[in-house]
């Protein structure tokens, strides 16, 4: 008998498949006639399988590898990939995933991509409504690519969890936090959160990292006016009942809103009195409310045209006389400075050879692989290891965009 466990992985029997979720939010189906092929005997638990094959180890991964080339969003079932060890895809060069460095001493990292909501101004469309392929990256494969990228800049940084979505649909975001947490050259873990997920179980652990800051999205005060933005259901006051937990749990929080205009104009005056009310202190490197200008963008909702930024600067003026408070914000008060730029392996207007290793997260697009980076091209449909010659187009921050030559 082979017992197979897993800790990323749980399993349930549907009929005549066996649903394997991986990461909780994703999931894929494996038919019983092809687990009985390898030997499988019974589901022992949610997370353990029992073969009468010695060889049940090998033979199951190469079934998982199979059928995660079907991998599904169990939020709006779109396709996922899931970027681990032995993929074959590395975690920079792309906007949506991995790791994005900017050349500074903010290095901003994205487990995964997907939204639990819907928010009408979101900048990349994430959401319920979704149709992009979604992403999710293995922990210990981000950790480590990472640590390699901090060798290199040899300095004091911050790590931002800054996702397109959801932190908290990541079944491994507090491991991660705790990993990032313990490492002595990182001096801020902090993260952008919606806030409607956590509950208190999670806020007690993560109670215990002293580097960690959640800047937390709260857009209204009004409770149909928040339901508005979120694209769909949003329970105001348990979010409301989280940062108030947050707070006497001694959790750095930032309050980040964002200014819709036409929409919540009149609510950032009650959310600077909220976060007053909250008491929480301006700590060094750390601002206690931020308040973001809406802007446009392409791939975005747009449900209004943004202020120039002229109105915008004036309108936060304007609060602070109100409200006798100090609302501006600067790289300086985070303490982010510049630091040594990493090399890029192409620039723009280069003719390269790549592999086309997985689906982009447009319909019609491909990711390539090469030099250890990743390239999107966009208009590419993904057709399985095919060698392509690519023009570079954008190459901003290792950050790659090709055209098919």
């Amino acid at each position: 008998m082979t017992q197979l466990s897993f800790k990323t992985l749980s399993f349930k029997i549907e009929e005549k498949d066996l649903k394997v979720n991986l990461l909780r939010t994703f999931y894929c189906k494996i038919p019983l006639n092809e687990l009985k092929q390898i030997g499988y005997v019974k589901l022992e638990d949610a997370h353990t399988l029992d073969f009468n094959n010695k060889k049940a180890d090998t033979k199951f991964s190469f079934l998982l590898t199979k059928h995660f080339d079907k991998l599904k969003n169990s939020i709006n079932d779109n396709n996922a990939i899931y970027i681990h060890q032995n993929s074959g895809i590395p975690l920079i060069g792309h906007v949506s995933f991995g790791i994005a460095y900017r050349n500074s001493s903010l290095i901003e990292i994205k487990p995964v991509t997907s939204c639990n909501l819907n928010c009408i101004y979101c900048s990349v469309g994430e959401g319920k409504s979704s149709e992009k392929t979604d992403f999710v990256v293995e922990k210990d494969y981000l950790i480590q690519e990472l640590q390699i990228l901090l060798d290199y800049v040899s300095e004091p940084i911050e790590i931002h969890i800054g996702v397109q979505g959801e932190p908290f649909l990541y079944a491994d975001l507090i491991p991660l936090i705790e990993d990032l947490n313990d490492n002595k050259q990182i001096t801020v873990v902090s993260m952008d959160t919606n806030f409607t997920l956590v509950t208190k179980e999670q806020l007690d652990k993560l109670a215990k990292f002293e580097k960690l800051r959640l800047n937390i999205s709260l857009d209204a005060m009004e409770p149909e006016l928040a339901t508005k933005l979120s694209g769909g259901p949003y329970n105001l006051d348990k979010v409301l009942e989280m940062i108030h937990y947050a707070v006497d749990k001694k959790i750095k929080i930032l309050i980040a809103p964002v200014l819709i205009p036409g929409y919540n104009e009149q609510e950032m005056e009650k959310i600077v009195n909220f976060v007053k009310e909250l008491g929480i202190k301006h700590g060094d490197k750390h601002p206690n409310l931020g308040i973001q200008n809406f802007l446009n963008y392409k791939t975005g909702r747009n449900p209004t045209k943004a202020w120039k930024w002229e109105q915008f600067y004036q309108f936060i003026s304007d609060l602070e006389k109100k409200t006798s408070s100090d609302l501006k914000l600067n790289a300086e008060k985070f303490g982010i400075k510049k630091v040594k730029a990493l090399e890029k392996p192409f620039k723009t207007g280069d003719e390269i050879y790549a592999t086309l290793r997985c689906p982009d997260r447009f319909k019609g697009s491909s990711i390539a692989i090469a030099k250890k980076r990743v390239i999107s091209v966009p208009g590419v449909e993904f057709k399985k290891e095919r060698n392509v010659r690519l023009k570079i187009l954008k190459d901003k921050h290792n950050m790659f965009t090709a055209k098919l030559i």
